[in-house]
């Protein structure tokens, strides 16, 4: 695969196209020019750690999970202040998922619900009781569901219409669900588990989760599984899948074939590597780890392109939006 011009590693890229921000166990967010590894802006977040980093469909709110707040930042301000606040949880925050409009957003937590907030008014339209801690939610791209999962090895399927679970799915009893994940054109959903097992299922019809099709099962990792993310690219017409764990590698996944074969592993860092976010042309993938760094990896050749150091403890969360049009 060769390498594209692409503005995440673009040689003079304009700092407006590429947001890029980390987070993790030093109370600090950080934003990052992406080629030059320069940390152009660091909000405070002295409240605690933070879990998750998510950047709004519409690039104007970075959206800062922790315990037990949410804080949404404005993305082109330099101010270090929030400008809303979510409160309700009462327990750390481990997901967040925006809707397409950038209107609402869903969040998971430990203290066992999901939420979904209008940003508009701060306040909370959906609350639904998981009975386990949840670790992770994304939404369907058709907004009408959203999909979680938790400690108690469950995945649940929210429609937001209904108000209602319509879905539950349990891969392995009593292992719990790490991270979910749907691809943007509705036909693939994944899931990875405590013991690094990928699960996939598929979606003939799309927006029908009734016709819900498991497709395959297998081992990304011997360790830990802390995150999955897809997708699409449009070069090679091929689905891919990232995979972060605890033995420190990154594994990158074609989906598109049969045999869902190993496409990369991306070495390099020390410690377990937490969370991992694609450029939009699925050419590059930015990844935080407890070794305190993040680096952008080329996907064509599996090398790192630039680290960026400066917390100076786990870096737990990354986000990455370089869509130019």
């Amino acid at each position: 695969m060769a390498t594209r011009p692409h503005p995440v590693a673009s040689a003079n890229p304009n700092p407006t196209d590429v947001i890029l921000a980390t987070a993790g166990y030093d109370h600090t967010i950080r934003f990052w020019e992406a080629l030059s590894g320069v940390c152009y802006r660091t909000i405070q977040h002295p409240d605690s750690q933070v879990n998750r980093l998510v950047i709004s469909p519409d690039r104007r709110y970075l959206a800062a999970a922790g315990n037990p707040r949410v804080r949404l930042y404005d993305v082109n301000s330099a101010s270090s202040n929030p400008v809303l606040t979510l409160e309700g949880h009462t327990s750390n925050v481990t997901g967040i998922a925006f809707s397409a409009g950038s209107t609402w957003v869903a969040t998971s937590s430990e203290d066992g619900t999901l939420k979904v907030w209008d940003i508009r008014t701060g306040t909370v339209h959906r609350d639904y009781d998981h009975r386990a801690p949840v670790n992770d939610v994304c939404a369907h791209p058709n907004q009408a569901e959203i999909i979680s999962c938790d400690q108690a090895g469950s995945m649940k399927i929210w429609d937001l219409t209904e108000n209602s679970c319509t879905h539950e799915l349990v891969p392995e009893e009593d292992v719990p669900v790490r991270s979910v994940a749907v691809s943007s054109d509705c036909t693939t959903l994944v899931a990875g588990n405590n013991k690094g097992n990928v699960y996939v299922w598929r979606m003939p019809r799309k927006d029908d989760f009734s016709d819900l099709r498991p497709v395959h099962k297998f081992q990304a990792h011997s360790k830990y599984l802390t995150r999955c993310s897809l997708s699409y690219d449009q070069m090679t017409d091929t689905l891919l899948l990232a995979t972060c764990s605890a033995d420190a590698t990154v594994k990158l996944w074609n989906l598109s074939d049969s045999e869902f074969s190993l496409r990369r592993a991306l070495v390099g860092h020390q410690r377990w590597v937490w969370d991992c976010a694609f450029s939009a042309d699925s050419a590059y993938l930015v990844t935080a780890s407890s070794d305190n760094v993040s680096r952008l990896w080329d996907l064509s050749t599996g090398e790192t392109i630039r680290q960026y150091s400066g917390h100076n403890k786990a870096a737990v969360c990354v986000a990455l939006n370089d869509v130019t049009s």
